[in-house]
């Protein structure tokens, strides 16, 4: 295995892929920051707007999620990606624009992340998508994993950035940096020597047709079709934990946005670590092993949230444990991610990754929806810490189904 990751850099698709993949991870994690500031300091939304913003940017995957992966099993990847990537800049450079005319408000920031979510959808799909045709099947674990190291990488050092951006220049300018990644990311790509296979004949094919072929790829297989159930249930799970988090550390606890940053910068951390052992880890147990154990911490780091007082007065050992149960969500992530997309991509034959690929992250991203909206809704009828319970309880019943469930025993193989 070590061999096949010291080859991975001796391809330059590869090294500008993974170059664009950090750069543009970096942005992101800066945005996790400050958007939430944004919302909840400078526009100051109560906790269902909180809500419906974090389930905007979800909403377009819903709506183009199974169309965008027909197209991009059609279109270059490529190019897909490009283009995306360039929308996504607009999209986010119009937040600090509109912020400096005076014309920001919550609906405005909503319509800016439908726009950057529509775009989205299609840079995802062709992103997942692309990676088999630069690299070999037998090295997507070992390439998988070193892409989430660089992401953990981005995400430890973007959101303690982010927080001090924020509170140097304010959560709308930062944002402006994570729009200059996406130029810096639609260039790296654009300029990769990527060679694709098309399948000829594809324009004339019936759209509904290849949606089908989708969906039965994703939901008629043995170990997918659970895989993906429980990952459906996890994205609400979080969706909804991270948009509670928002009102639970920024307002409940007092936390500064710095220190808010800082606690993303942990969590970024623990993901890099775990990261750092998902392929030696796949390797040895498997990767249903490796994910069903993954997804039996999250209901622990999410109770063990649910337990800290919601007051500013909590003191030390609950920041503690606040801290410590989101690098356990992060470690968590780290582990089980390249195994899942590694897992994915080897199964499924590479003219229907794009369909799979796209259909499962549009179901992933609508449960993100719902759980955004369903947690900014909980927030503002019930205790915080009751929500935050029931959170932990939905992360469990994700691992559920993971654990009575084929994917417990998956191999790559």
């Amino acid at each position: 295995m070590g061999e096949r990751e010291e080859g991975l850099f001796r391809r330059p698709a590869f090294v500008r892929y993974f170059s664009a993949v950090a750069i543009g991870a970096f942005g992101t994690a800066l945005t996790a920051v400050a958007m939430p500031v944004l919302v909840v300091d400078v526009l100051e939304a109560d906790p269902f707007e909180v809500g419906i913003v974090a389930a905007a940017q979800f909403v377009p995957y819903a709506l183009l999620g199974l169309v965008a992966g027909v197209y991009v099993d059609r279109w270059r990847r490529q190019r897909v990606l490009v283009w995306a990537s360039v929308g996504r800049a607009v999209s986010l450079a119009l937040i600090p624009a509109l912020w400096l005319a005076g014309l920001l408000d919550v609906w405005v920031l909503v319509g800016l992340l439908l726009l950057f979510g529509s775009f989205a959808v299609f840079g995802f799909a062709a992103t997942q998508s692309l990676l088999p045709q630069i690299v070999e099947r037998r090295a997507l674990l070992a390439a998988n994993a070193r892409l989430d190291q660089a992401e953990a990488a981005a995400q430890t050092a973007g959101p303690a950035l982010g927080g001090g951006l924020v509170g140097l220049i304010g959560a709308p300018l930062a944002i402006a940096v994570d729009a200059v990644t996406y130029i810096v990311d639609a260039v790296l790509i654009a300029g990769a020597r990527i060679s694709e296979t098309l399948e000829r004949g594809r324009a004339e094919r019936s759209l509904r047709r290849e949606i089908a072929e989708g969906l039965r790829w994703s939901y008629r297989h043995r170990t997918l079709t659970p895989l993906a159930w429980s990952t459906h249930v996890w994205f609400f799970a979080n969706a909804a934990a991270l948009t509670v988090l928002a009102v639970f550390a920024l307002r409940a606890l007092g936390l500064s946005p710095f220190a808010y940053g800082l606690l993303f910068a942990v969590g970024g951390a623990a993901t890099l670590l775990g990261a750092a052992i998902a392929s030696r880890t796949g390797s040895r147990f498997g990767p249903g092993a490796v994910i069903t154990c993954a997804r039996g911490l999250y209901p622990v780091a999410w109770a063990t949230i649910a337990l800290i007082p919601d007051t500013e007065a909590a003191g030390t050992s609950a920041l503690v444990a606040l801290f410590a149960a989101f690098a356990l969500q992060g470690f968590a992530a780290g582990v089980e991610n390249a195994n899942e997309m590694s897992f994915r991509q080897i199964v499924t034959p590479d003219a229907l990754l794009g369909r799979v690929n796209g259909t499962l992250r549009s179901v992933n991203r609508t449960f993100a929806a719902l759980g955004a909206i369903a947690g900014g809704t909980a927030a503002s009828l019930a205790d915080l810490n009751a929500v935050l319970f029931g959170i932990a309880a939905v992360f469990a019943t994700a691992f559920l189904i993971a654990l009575l469930s084929p994917v417990r025993t998956a191999t790559a193989e």
